[in-house]
């Protein structure tokens, strides 16, 4: 599930997404270690929405590496 707080991802390159793809996983193993529940469950969708904009990203720029890689002519 995304979360619906976030604003747009799509003006982080895929090296920023992980990074904070890495810094909320290491909050969500704090609030985790607290016991607050409601924390982890906005962290997890936090988590998820950046890393299904870094999948996007990622697949977008594969997509467009092999332009001109495949002659049939």
């Amino acid at each position: 599930m995304e979360h619906p707080l976030i604003g747009s991802l799509e003006d982080y390159t895929p090296e920023q997404l992980l990074e904070r793809i890495t810094e909320l996983s290491r909050k969500l193993g704090i609030a985790h270690s607290m016991g607050n529940g409601h924390l982890c469950n906005q962290l997890r969708m936090a988590i998820e929405s950046h890393q299904n904009k870094y999948q996007e990203k990622i697949r977008r720029n594969s997509d467009n590496n092999f332009d001109g890689v495949i002659d049939i002519s």
